[in-house]
């Protein structure tokens, strides 16, 4: 009996998902340890790490991108020195910098669902793709990360803010890689969706 409607579906993760979510919690780590330049103003120094958590999310979708970064926050939590200084371990969570590392799961939920609905909607465009970053992955990051700075240190949310703006230019710079990088990913070789699919006839049989 020839088939006469499929259905395309997408159902929890492949093996492929797994090991794209452990190769991206691996680049976070590796741009977290490579560059940590310390500020005299600042208990947070410039790191490359928002970098990977901009990149993830907007190469792996939302679902991929945000459990590559909780990856990276458990083995980072657990005792491995993957953040800033070579720092790891529950007791990050007690510095003024446990704001921003609190902040980074939020910030690849909203890139992943911001990127995903931008693709789903057309194809990845550049322009839309930084905005996305910059609204995720400084906005998101420095509205939970610059008051948990503040309450810690006691400077008082101004004075926290203006030491932050040291970061702003670098972190956009970032923002603008992400949305290159991602935009030559979608045009040359776009990631397939999280999930096996799952094809699905009138006929009551289907092929993985």
């Amino acid at each position: 009996m020839p088939t006469t409607r499929n259905e395309l579906r997408h159902k929890g993760l492949t093996a492929r998902d797994l090991a794209l979510i452990a190769v991206f919690a691996g680049l976070i780590a590796a741009l977290s340890v490579t560059v940590a330049i310390p500020l005299p103003f600042s208990p947070v120094p410039i790191t490359l790490q928002t970098l990977g958590i901009m990149l993830a999310p907007s190469l792996l979708g939302w679902k991929r991108g945000t459990l590559a970064v909780v990856a990276f926050l458990v083995l980072g939590l657990a005792g491995l020195p993957l953040f800033a200084g070579g720092m790891g371990g529950v007791g990050v969570l007690a510095r003024p910098s446990a704001g921003f590392i609190v902040s980074w799961t939020f910030a690849a939920l909203v890139i992943g669902l911001l990127t995903d609905l931008m693709v789903r909607n057309g194809r990845y465009r550049l322009w839309q793709g930084l905005l996305i970053n910059t609204v995720g992955g400084i906005l998101v990051i420095y509205a939970i990360g610059v008051p948990w700075m503040a309450v810690v240190t006691g400077s008082g949310v101004l004075a926290t803010t203006y030491s932050m703006l040291a970061f702003l230019p670098g972190d956009l710079v970032k923002a603008v890689v992400t949305a290159i990088i991602a935009s030559t990913v979608y045009r040359a070789y776009p990631i397939p969706p999280a999930g096996h699919p799952v094809i699905e006839t009138t006929t009551g049989r289907g092929a993985a």
